[in-house]
Formats: structure tokens, C-alpha cells, sequence
């Protein structure tokens, strides 16, 4: 695949290739990048992009960002940029820029800062402390089932996914008996397989529960997530904000942790020489995980990005209603941000990678998840430290979804 040079861009520094989105384009081939995307680097860290994708997104073309300097640029750069969504509207072709109520992702300064605001005291070490021991036992008991089912087990269906999803009940205080509906919905929303239609009764019957959810705290405020947000701001928050909040995490938190739970083990056992660095104290285990969220990139690609004014970026004019998408993954995988990329390696030096993303779209679970995943790989290897594959790594399925997340991880032990 060869691009094909458009010559200077209105006073540009350089020719901006146009090249064609390849049949495999953000897959991976297990862990890594899929090849297809590893031979988009040769077209450099900024180039634009022709396909389904540019269609989704109702442009001609869209600029890719793979090269990590470019990436943390426009992700840091909410002046130029914006997250919110425009859609196509009818027949006219006209942009029309709409609204998730509440989903922080979608928000511009200052209402993003708003909201930011109320979110963070909610994340803090403290309140992550304070949830630990029930992350603890959750991880336990799903061990506990694992054990029992085999060996052979699926881990990603026995283990990461009640995991992933555990934790997010236990932040929103989902009463136990309603959590396997809740995720099922969730699951079912996110799997892209399954028509919109359908998809989209499983959204409305998941917006039902958030709204009667929200409507018991409003009545009854309890210790958890909700509760603290109703008694902290009040009618400062609206129901519709609760609800998209709420919706955020959820969709932005249980795949992402089972998807870095079960890669995280596919990549242990590929390299299983960074395993004991669990046991090594917990800067060591930290530094780990983080390195596993570098390697891994689970969200390959995060919102868009739409220029909301011409800019120039690494010599490239990306002109005003221009759209940018950034890989994580291949960011990570630069070897301008560290050498030797596409191994884990928990003793390189300290990397600011994109893993959580960047500027003030960052994460901010980010701490929580770090903590989940610490205590899930360090009791998964105490209780099976013979932990292996039970088929070769090359039959490992992997969901059509919005996060990269394996569907089955058949283990033994």
C-alpha cells in the first residue's frame, strides 16, 4: 500500500500522504498492533486516511495520528480540539453538533470543568483505600469459581468480566441482586455485533435502571458514588447528568479492565519472566501494571477529535472541521516515547505513555483501575502460580466491541 502524495496544503511544511484505510485497520493480532497497522507507520506519525472510517464521520478523509509526540499533542490540546460529536444531518450534509448529557468525554471547558470537579473527590486514595478490601474479596470468590470449574477455565468469562464489572457495581452501589441484569445490558450494548435495534432496547432498558437508580438516591443518599454526589451538590447536578456520569464509567470501566485483565494475562505468559516482578514490593508491581497498560492500549482509539481552527501539527496544516483520530496503541508502541516498545518490560525507565489518555480528558478512574488490576494479577498468580494457556495463544477469540477485550482465555493449571 503505497500513499499517495496531495502536494503542499495551503502553506503547510510538508506533503500529507492520503492513504487507504487497510482491511484491518485498529485490529490487533493478539497483543500487539495488527501488521496491517505497523505498515501505516511508514506513511509517518501524521497522514490521512481514506474509508470506512472518514465515512463514519461524513468527511472525504480524516488525519490519523500513530506517532506518540502527535498523539499527546492533540489530545492535550482543548483549545484546538474538541471531543464534542457532530453528526450529518439529513439530506442537507449540514454538521449538527449535539450532546451526551452528562458523558464528560463529550464535554468542552468550562462544563467539562464542572463536572470534573465533582468527580474527582470521588476517586481519591482514600476512597480507593476504602474499596480495596471489597475488590479483594470479589477477585477471591471469582478464584474460588474459577478453581472449581476446572482446570481447563475460561478466565476472561469466569474471571476478568465479573471482575471488570464487580467493581463498577461496587462503585455504584448496584444492589447484588440486580448486577447480573445490569451487566448483561452493558455487555449486550457495547457487543457490535448485534444489531441497533436491539442494542438499543438494551440501552433503554439500562437508562431505566440509572433513572430509578438515581431517583432512590435522590430519596435515600447512601455512602457510595451516587449518594456522594446527591449530598455533596444537590440540585447542582441534574438527573440526566447522574445518569450520563454513571453511564461513563460503566461503559468506559468494565470492558477496559477485562480486556486489560485477560491481555494482561496473554502477555504474562508470553513473557513470563516479569511475572515474579508482582512480588517484588508494590513500586514494583505498579510499575508493571502501568507497563502493561502501555503495551496493551485496550482503548486504541478515543474520541475523535475536531479541529475547531486550523492548526499545525508536526508540519501538517489540520484545517478548522477537520477530524483527528489518535491511536493509543500505536503511541505507545513508538519507540520515540522508549526504546524497544513492543516488549514489557516493568524495569525500563518511567514512561509517560497515553495509556489513560491525556490532557483534561485523562482518565479519571485511572487510580482505581491501576488498584483492580494490581490485586487481580498478583492473586491470580498466588492461588494458580502454574498458570498457563490451554490452547495455543493463536485461538485466543477476541469481541467486536468499542474496547479491544479477549471473548474467551481457556487456562490451565
Amino acid at each position: 500500500m503505497k500513499g499517495l502524495p496531495l502536494g503542499m496544503d495551503h502553506g503547510s511544511n510538508a506533503v500529507a500522504p492520503l492513504v487507504r484505510e487497510p482491511a484491518n485497520f485498529q485490529h490487533r493480532t493478539n497483543c500487539d498492533p495488527h501488521a496491517d497497522n505497523v505498515g501505516l507507520r511508514a506513511h509517518g506519525p501524521l497522514f490521512r486516511i481514506v474509508g470506512e472510517a472518514s465515512a463514519q464521520l461524513g468527511r472525504d478523509y480524516v488525519w490519523q495520528a500513530f506517532g506518540y509526540d502527535v498523539v499527546r499533542k492533540v489530545l492535550g490540546d482543548h483549545e484546538n480540539f474538541t471531543t464534542r460529536p457532530r453528526f450529518t444531518h439529513g439530506d442537507s450534509g449540514a454538521h449538527v453538533e449535539t450532546q451526551f448529557v452528562g458523558q464528560i468525554s463529550t464535554y468542552d471547558p468550562p462544563e467539562h470543568t464542572r463536572l470534573r470537579r465533582m468527580l474527582t473527590p470521588e476517586f481519591t486514595v482514600r476512597r480507593i483505600r476504602a474499596m480495596e478490601p471489597a475488590i479483594q474479596r470479589l477477585i477471591e470468590d471469582r478464584l474460588e469459581m474459577m478453581e472449581a470449574a476446572g482446570p481447563p477455565a475460561d478466565l476472561q468469562g469466569l474471571f476478568a468480566d465479573p471482575v471488570g464489572a464487580g467493581v463498577l457495581c461496587e462503585l455504584l452501589d448496584i444492589p447484588r441482586d440486580d448486577r447480573g441484569e445490569f451487566v448483561r445490558r452493558i455487555r449486550r450494548n457495547v457487543d457490535l455485533g448485534r444489531g441497533l435495534k436491539a442494542r438499543a432496547a438494551d440501552s433503554a432498558a439500562f437508562n431505566r435502571y440509572l433513572s430509578g437508580l438515581i431517583a432512590r438516591q435522590r430519596a435515600e443518599p447512601d455512602e457510595g458514588f451516587l449518594g456522594g454526589l446527591v449530598r455533596e451538590h444537590g440540585d447542582n447536578v441534574t438527573d440526566d447528568e447522574l445518569k450520563g456520569l454513571c453511564t461513563a464509567l460503566v461503559l468506559g470501566g468494565v470492558e477496559t479492565v477485562a480486556g486489560m485483565i485477560g491481555f494482561g494475562v496473554l502477555a504474562l505468559l508470553g513473557q513470563p519472566d516479569q511475572i515474579p516482578l508482582l512480588f517484588e514490593g508494590p513500586e514494583k508491581a505498579d510499575r508493571l501494571v502501568n507497563e502493561l497498560v502501555r503495551y496493551l492500549s485496550p482503548v486504541q482509539g478515543p474520541n475523535p477529535r475536531l479541529a475547531l481552527k486550523d492548526v499545525v501539527i508536526d508540519g501538517q496544516l489540520i484545517k478548522a472541521g477537520d477530524y483527528v483520530l489518535c491511536s493509543v496503541l500505536m503511541a505507545n508502541r513508538d519507540p520515540a516515547l522508549t526504546p524497544n516498545p513492543d516488549v514489557v518490560d516493568a524495569n525500563r525507565g518511567s514512561v509517560s505513555d497515553v495509556g489513560f489518555g491525556h490532557g483534561i480528558h485523562y482518565c479519571v478512574g485511572a487510580a482505581l483501575a491501576r488498584a483492580m488490576l494490581r490485586r487481580a494479577y498478583q492473586t491470580l498468580w498466588e492461588r494458580f502460580p502454574g498458570l498457563r494457556l490451554a490452547v495455543p495463544v493463536e485461538e485466543v477469540k477476541y469481541r467486536n466491541a468499542f474496547v479491544d477485550c479477549p471473548d474467551r482465555v481457556p487456562v490451565t493449571w
